[in-house]
């Protein structure tokens, strides 16, 4: 009974820790993030203001959830026209965390490989690094050979195939 109460408590700290971590960790992307230059900061096309700059701000601290960036940046309308309006900023940050993300996913891809224990999901891990590093750009490259040996044997070209004219007269049925 004792080993599974300490088992339980170990459980309790090692989660709360973990989520102490996490914590950490998103906060290190957004201080970041804020002194990385813009993807494409030259070819924005207009001045954001002021309420439109915090809701991407607070978009990227809520992780995503527009509805909570709206409510934090004092949209009091619905915050689907705010998604709608700042469209091409979105995306544009979607891109910049994808891009900031993907020395992790390289780094994970890597420590799963190189592991000599069991890791936990390391299916679903290995599978999020690869799609995430794919996004960005960086991704497996397929090559096909299409070399052809001309000594082995040269290309033999077919004339166009021509419709046949039968008649009646000129077959017999035999599907019996």
């Amino acid at each position: 009974m004792l080993l599974y109460t300490s088992y339980c408590v170990l459980s309790i700290v090692l989660e709360n820790i973990l989520k102490d971590l996490t914590k950490l960790v998103y906060d290190y992307i957004l201080i970041h993030m804020a002194i990385l230059p813009s993807i494409d900061n030259n070819t924005r096309k207009r001045e954001l203001t002021e309420k439109q700059q915090s809701f991407l701000n607070h978009l990227v601290e809520t992780q995503g959830d527009a509805k909570e960036a709206a409510k934090l940046a004092g949209y009091s309308s619905h915050y689907h026209h705010v998604v709608k309006t700042l469209k091409s900023e979105i995306l544009e940050l979607t891109q910049e965390v994808l891009a900031n993300s993907a020395p992790k996913a390289a780094f994970k891809l890597v420590e799963i490989m190189d592991s000599k224990r069991p890791i936990i999901q390391a299916n679903n891990k290995l599978a999020a690094a690869t799609t995430l590093l794919d996004r960005v750009g960086v991704s497996k490259v397929d090559r096909v050979d299409v070399n052809h040996n001309v000594q082995s044997g040269g290309i033999f070209l077919m004339p166009d195939k021509k419709p046949l004219d039968l008649e009646e007269a000129d077959y017999e049925d035999i599907s019996d």
